[in-house]
């Protein structure tokens, strides 16, 4: 027998995941900064890395970005946020460090708890 479970992974592998990228998108765009700083203002090459380190710092960065993107459509499809709260998910990817304050406010505010359409049980009388 086949459940629906078994399609999709389970919320607490998705808030896991969501919020392992997120904290990752936020170093990268970190990473991304210090390799721009050294390349444009201290004109240096750290360890030998040409250009600063902005080639593999950018690569790095797109990659985290498109996961973090990809992260945030799982979780608005597996937890039921409305379309304003995917815009800012994806917004936040775009200001640095962003993904992690939307994280944590996600998290806060319930929004990586429970699958949509579940509501919370109610005690019997």
């Amino acid at each position: 027998m086949t459940t629906s479970s078994a399609a999709a992974p389970p919320t607490s592998m998705t808030r896991t995941i969501f919020r392992v990228v997120a904290v990752a998108e936020a170093v990268s765009w970190a990473l991304l900064l210090a390799a721009m700083f050294a390349k444009y203002v201290t004109e240096s090459e750290p360890f030998g890395i040409p250009e600063g380190g902005v080639p593999v710092a950018g690569a790095l960065h797109g990659g985290v970005f498109v996961a973090f993107v990809i992260a945030s459509i799982v979780a608005w499809r597996r937890f039921g946020w409305s379309l304003l709260v995917l815009v800012v998910a994806l917004v936040s990817a775009v200001v640095p460090f962003a993904t992690y304050v939307f994280e944590v406010g996600a998290d806060r505010r319930g929004l990586l708890g429970r699958p949509a359409g579940l509501t919370p049980a109610r005690p019997r009388a």
